[in-house]
């Protein structure tokens, strides 16, 4: 069974870091298409942070753009969101998607558990 776990939430005030992580695990081979970062702030739909290509291009949504920056290192198949200079409407639960093919199934979207943030004033 396909996992993906984040991992690297926490409560940081106004202006500080935070970087998430999160891996894919389940099964020995794994082609791990394109990736994303979501959130859902408080009491609203979940959104699109920024997401990455297979071959590492990327894209952000306007709201995070010059603050923060996903990679993926695709040998330890996990993906990164370095937040930097963090607001009070960043805070949210953050979630990890990707795009995944195994075992001769067709490709399937995954999403992780999510991981809380909370940036204080």
């Amino acid at each position: 069974q396909v996992q993906l776990v984040e991992s690297g939430g926490g409560v940081v005030q106004a202006g500080g870091s935070l970087r998430l992580s999160c891996v894919a695990s389940g099964r020995r081979m794994m082609d791990i298409d394109t990736m994303a970062w979501y959130r859902q702030p408080p009491g609203k739909q979940r959104e699109l942070v920024a997401l990455i290509t297979k071959g590492s291009i990327t894209n952000y949504s306007d709201l995070v753009k010059g603050r923060f920056t996903i990679s993926r290192d695709n040998r330890r198949r996990t993906m990164y969101l370095q937040m930097d200079n963090l607001i009070p409407d960043d805070t949210g639960v953050y979630y990890c998607r990707a795009e995944i093919r195994h075992d001769g199934y067709p490709q399937t979207t995954y999403w992780g558990q999510g991981t809380q943030v909370t940036v204080s004033p």
